[in-house]
């Protein structure tokens, strides 16, 4: 590991509870970013609050998603500071984006300009459920997302994770009360929409989070819940 990259990885509060990881996004950024490389880091989610989501989003879970948001956000503005201090250019991006960020080009497929789930893969972090959820191993799918992207080549990257290790596990598919996703398992040939339906999923999840805790949001936590992974690494 470089003195670079063990500087950064020191910029995290506490390693026991986030996981980072180094990517070669290759072509990938080339349509939307002026950069190739990527810093993936993830915060784990508070297992009591995870495991109380049975049917519906709870109010204890919108609290934590926004907070867990809000903690990686500045700590990947933190890297980007750093990263800046040593004269190299970068660009961070938060966990969330919110609605009025996105372009029309979004709304028409539900697909943001970056992934931080796929540079997650290509980081060796995890890899995509069947219910396009990122599923590592250290937490499972119990975390959120956030990234800082740049063209300092680090030493050591991340091995790429380029299929699915859900193997015949349906729980998530059959748990969804949306019925978005068929149990297709994913590789890096298959397109998102050939496993999992990001409109009906959204649609069921703000639907939901309205009824139950009279937020406009696109929230559910079902499928985190029970994927066997996140509870086994618990």
């Amino acid at each position: 590991m470089s003195i670079m990259q063990k500087a950064i990885i020191d910029l995290l509060s506490n390693h026991d509870e986030y996981i980072i990881g180094f990517a070669d996004m290759g072509q990938l950024l080339k349509n939307n970013y002026p950069f190739r490389y990527a810093i993936v880091v993830g915060a784990k989610l508070n297992d009591g609050i995870i495991n109380g989501i049975e049917s519906a989003p709870t109010i204890e879970y919108f609290n934590l998603y926004n907070k867990t948001n809000d903690n990686l956000n500045k700590l990947v503005l933190k890297i980007a500071n750093f990263l800046q201090s040593k004269n190299i250019e970068n660009q961070y991006v938060f966990a969330t984006a919110e609605d009025n960020e996105m372009d029309d080009e979004y709304w028409k497929n539900l697909r943001y300009k970056y992934s931080h789930k796929m540079a997650a893969t290509r980081a060796g972090i995890g890899w995509i459920g069947k219910t396009d959820l990122l599923v590592s191993e250290k937490f499972g799918p119990r975390l959120r997302l956030a990234s800082v992207l740049t063209n300092y080549e680090f030493d050591n990257l991340g091995n790429p994770i380029t299929q699915s290790r859900c193997d015949a596990c349906v729980i998530c598919v059959e748990k969804c009360p949306a019925r978005a996703a068929n149990g297709k398992l994913w590789n890096t040939e298959i397109d998102r929409d050939e496993f999992y339906n990001a409109a009906k999923c959204r649609e069921m999840c703000r639907k939901r989070t309205w009824e139950n805790i009279h937020k406009e949001v696109s929230l559910c936590g079902i499928c985190v819940s029970v994927c066997p992974k996140g509870k086994k690494v618990k």
